[in-house]
């Protein structure tokens, strides 16, 4: 392969050209109520070319790998009748690099009979847990996906990415009342990690039953402790794609809003992205344009600091390339994409952040939830009072709302470890979703939170 690369690569007449081909299998369960409602494996093989010239670019995505040097002349020949101005392109060190995926329990050995076993295990388990229980919805999905990257810098890189996933949810319903609990776990070491899941599939449906008698959270402002998903949730969605530079380049708002040097946040506030954490979602040696990924700050000490790129527009902004150029498969360009973006520990327990909360929440995970610039609007999937510095009762309808920025000043009290929990789930942008992202951190505590939900 790297030969057949480099002899098509020869024949690009635009100022950089790379090709990225992928070969991806594929299987997939998914039981909805009783019924096995989707059942199937695939095999996939194809790849793109992009060229750049005179700023413009060029691309074509393609299934037939039997003429690469066609398919870089028809992208160089796109890039050509578009490119009007400079192209700005940083330059990195051309890698030459081979990573193999080492599986514990490698699933494509499985057959999908044994793969469905599993997870109709578990949605029985949901479905017979108690009578309440109207419905459920338990998937599992993996993916094997093989790489290979080369450029007309030099660069030739083969990268195995595998991925496996469970997501097992609870609908239970008292009259007018629906409430839903779920759990979900996902990895790249192998299929043991969705083996042995009773108990998560026994707590998805408890969670729902529960939630049926929970009361409503009522509205207002208050102090509010976060779990570590939670934790991710709000950096990856609320901070984390406000550091993406192509949405900075493109909005002259923002440019305003994330001037480097800025403070938004006490000096306990690091914010981090971070490609090379071994074993996470979002982890990988190499980003889609070939560039070595690294431990980006986004926040240090509460001062903004850098922030996401891709080669372009890192030569752009004037900065260095980050590793964050990523694309979810081969039918689409790399964009600036996180990896695993958190906040870091600093020294507080989880005891220390309640002990002194007169009357305060609790809240875990997530269920759904939207930004919009600054602003966001974040469902948890559940919540309990904190009422004398004790955690008490289990409230629902846990919604909070806020101005990002006002919120990472609120933050007063951070955990003093990073928990990554192997949850499911992935980003949406720009039509490419989901990509697998890593979503962790610490416990917080944030001062003042808008809470909605019963009023008065």
């Amino acid at each position: 392969m790297r030969e057949r690369m480099a002899r098509a690569l020869r024949r690009s007449d635009a100022e950089y050209t790379e090709i990225r081909i992928e070969s991806v299998t594929s299987s997939w369960v998914n039981f909805r109520g009783e019924e096995l409602d989707s059942i199937g494996s695939l095999r996939t093989v194809g790849g793109i070319v992009r060229a750049l010239f005179k700023g413009g670019w060029g691309y074509v995505s393609f299934n037939d790998l039997s003429d690469l040097e066609a398919r870089v002349r028809e992208a160089c020949e796109s890039a050509r009748l578009v490119g009007r101005e400079e192209s700005k392109f940083a330059e990195v060190e051309p890698a030459a690099d081979e990573m193999r995926a080492s599986l514990e329990k490698d699933f494509r050995g499985l057959s999908l009979s044994e793969k469905k076993s599993v997870i109709e295990e578990y949605n029985r388990i949901v479905l017979g847990y108690h009578e309440k229980i109207e419905t459920s919805n338990v998937s599992y999905g993996d993916s094997f996906r093989k790489v290979w990257y080369g450029n007309s810098d030099g660069a030739y890189i083969e990268d195995e990415r595998p991925d496996v996933a469970v997501s097992i949810s609870a609908t239970a319903r008292e009259g007018d009342n629906v409430q839903r609990g779920f759990e979900s776990i996902a990895g790249s070491s192998g299929f043991q990690i969705i083996e042995g899941l009773q108990e998560k599939a026994e707590s998805a449906a408890k969670r729902a039953v529960e939630l049926l008698s929970a009361p409503p959270v009522r509205g207002g402002k208050y102090p509010v402790i976060i779990n570590p998903r939670l934790a991710g949730v709000f950096a990856h969605e609320a901070f984390g794609h406000l550091s993406e530079s192509d949405f900075v380049y493109e909005s002259e708002r923002m440019k305003e809003l994330m001037v480097l040097g800025k403070r938004f946040g006490s000096d306990i506030l690091d914010i981090v992205d971070d490609g090379t954490i071994p074993g996470l979602r979002g982890t990988h040696k190499y980003d889609d344009e070939g560039v070595k990924t690294r431990k980006n700050y986004l926040i240090k000490g509460g001062i903004l600091v850098g922030r996401l790129h891709s080669r372009e527009t890192a030569a752009k902004m004037g900065e260095q390339p980050t590793g964050n150029a990523r694309a979810i498969g081969y039918q689409h360009q790399p964009i600036v994409r996180m990896t695993n973006t958190y906040i870091d520990k600093a020294g507080a327990t989880f005891e220390d952040m309640r002990k002194d909360v007169k009357l305060g929440l609790y809240a875990l995970d997530m269920v759904g939830g939207q930004t919009s610039m600054e602003l966001f609007t974040f469902s948890a999937a559940y919540g309990y009072m904190i009422r004398d510095g004790e955690i008490a009762e289990l409230v629902r309808d846990v919604v909070l709302t806020g101005n990002v920025f006002e919120t990472l000043m609120n933050i007063d009290m951070i955990g003093n470890t990073v928990e990554w929990p192997p949850a499911g789930g992935g980003c949406g942008k720009g039509g490419q979703s989901p990509l697998p992202v890593g979503l962790g951190g610490p416990y917080l505590r944030i001062q003042n939170v808008v809470v909605g939900g019963r009023q008065g």
